[in-house]
């Protein structure tokens, strides 16, 4: 991307952020949907990434990456969808557990699909900040300098993250292993 589009697009031209959001949109796009699990979240949060990086575009250092600054504004609002979508999950997690019965140790062939449930969900109910780093970590094997540069944290905070995920999951899945 040349710096007289990323000038232009500073100081408020359409047709560079046009641009920049046509370069720009997959790229977006992918992030976040490898954070937040839901193409159609992602389409709505892709769109609003765009629309705040266009309000903000006075505060936009042409010198820097736009990819970068987009990806961060993109972590953002995936981290508060989660957030928000968390407590929607814990709410019908609590619902679901009180519907099942109590497992036993006899041959089911749905226990495999629970148990995927279970996975899921247990990712689902992770803080939002750890579900990301796990997500991006653990499922898309994203590298960490990757992860953080998109989540505008330190390598050693993504390894913090992600160890606490693991060890959250751990706890939250052991009935797995009893199993």
């Amino acid at each position: 991307m040349t710096g007289t589009t990323l000038e232009r697009f500073a100081a408020g031209d359409l047709v560079a952020f046009e641009s920049l959001f046509r370069e720009f949109q997959g790229p977006v796009f992918g992030w976040i949907v490898r954070i937040v699990r839901d193409r159609g979240a992602a389409e709505d949060l892709t769109v609003e990434t765009f629309w705040r990086a266009w309000n903000a575009r006075a505060r936009f250092d042409p010198q820097r990456e736009f990819g970068a600054w987009a990806r961060r504004i993109a972590s953002n609002l995936a981290l508060n969808h989660l957030k928000r979508d968390r407590g929607v999950a814990a709410a019908a997690s609590a619902a679901g557990a009180r519907e099942r019965a109590p497992l036993h140790n006899q041959p089911n062939p749905a226990i495999d699909a629970e148990a995927r449930e279970t996975i899921e969900r247990a990712f689902r109910e992770l803080p939002p900040k750890l579900r990301a780093a796990a997500t991006l970590a653990l499922i898309e094997e994203e590298p960490y300098d990757e992860i953080a540069r998109g989540l505008g944290i330190s390598v050693n905070g993504v390894k913090s993250r992600v160890f606490r995920a693991v060890r959250i999951l751990r706890e939250k899945l052991e009935w797995i292993r009893a199993n």
